[in-house]
């Protein structure tokens, strides 16, 4: 037994001491599983069973003033990241591999703030399931939508931890802008209601999130065929199926929403349904 315990901690001393990134080591929730993981486990653990059980008898909370400032910082620290980072790839990455500088140079350690922020950005994303359950919308605590946001911590703590820069991060530039976009959106429907009747915007914000997965799938799919790249090819494997899962989702939310004649149910179409879920509906749960 002694022996095994020796193993699983020179194991823990390995994965979690040596192998990470010393530049961001130290930082907040950085290579400490056991951190990330209680605010993963306390945020299951309400949004599935605590949070649920506390407003079974109790009236939603009004958070529209709540929303309004969340919405807006989102809004600006998703547009400061994408802002910061899209010089990287327009003039200095290479799309078909860019390894990660671990270097200190002033460049490579702003790449790394900058997936740290990204990092951050996903912790804080988590509220988006929390305000549901606040305000009793507990369809909208979908099995996709908890495993999306659990995920998305898991993967971008890998990141930060391991590899803060380089080809991964054009995945984090993209979603940042179509952040931007959605966030704004939220905002205004929370700001003012009378925008949600305008369907259009749903449209265009489902088409360019199904742009941000294809784009991400043949970004990450790229080093699978480049057997010389200094980026790690088995990252692949844990970006892909993620991203084509979306991809494959969205697809068919669009083509049911959008294309297909929507069915009419006692006078109330299919389409007035979903419409009826507001800013915060299908669209939402389903983004990174």
């Amino acid at each position: 037994m002694a022996a095994i315990l020796l193993k699983a901690w020179e194991g823990y001393t390995f994965l979690f001491e040596e192998l990470p990134d010393p530049r961001t080591k130290p930082w907040l929730l950085v290579a400490k599983p056991y951190q990330g993981l209680i605010i993963l486990g306390l945020y299951l653990m309400f949004v599935l069973n605590w949070g649920p059980k506390w407003m079974k008898d109790r009236p939603p909370f009004n958070l529209d003033k709540i929303l309004i400032v969340y919405n807006g910082i989102q809004v600006i620290c998703c547009l400061y990241l994408f802002l910061g980072s899209i010089n990287y790839w327009l003039w200095e990455y290479r799309y078909l591999c860019e390894p990660v500088d671990f270097s200190n140079s002033a460049k490579a350690v702003r790449a790394a703030k900058l997936v740290y922020l990204y990092f951050l950005l996903k912790v804080i994303d988590l509220l988006d399931t929390v305000f549901f359950v606040l305000r009793k919308k507990f369809n909208q605590v979908s099995f996709l939508h908890v495993y999306h946001h659990t995920g998305m911590v898991m993967l971008i703590w890998g990141a930060v931890s391991y590899y803060p820069g380089g080809h991964g991060t054009l995945v984090g530039v993209i979603n940042s802008f179509v952040h931007v976009v959605m966030y704004s959106y939220y905002l205004l429907t929370v700001a003012y209601p009378s925008v949600k009747k305008s369907l259009w915007w749903k449209k265009y914000i489902t088409q360019l999130q199904i742009v941000q997965f294809f784009w991400c799938v043949v970004h990450m799919g790229l080093i699978v065929f480049k057997p010389d790249c200094a980026y790690p090819r088995w990252t692949a494997a844990v970006f892909l199926p993620q991203n084509l899962f979306m991809l494959i989702l969205f697809i068919d939310f669009y083509i049911k929403t959008y294309i297909k004649k929507p069915k009419v149910s006692n006078g109330v179409s299919l389409s007035s349904s979903i419409q009826l879920n507001g800013a915060n509906g299908v669209s939402k749960e389903h983004t990174n």
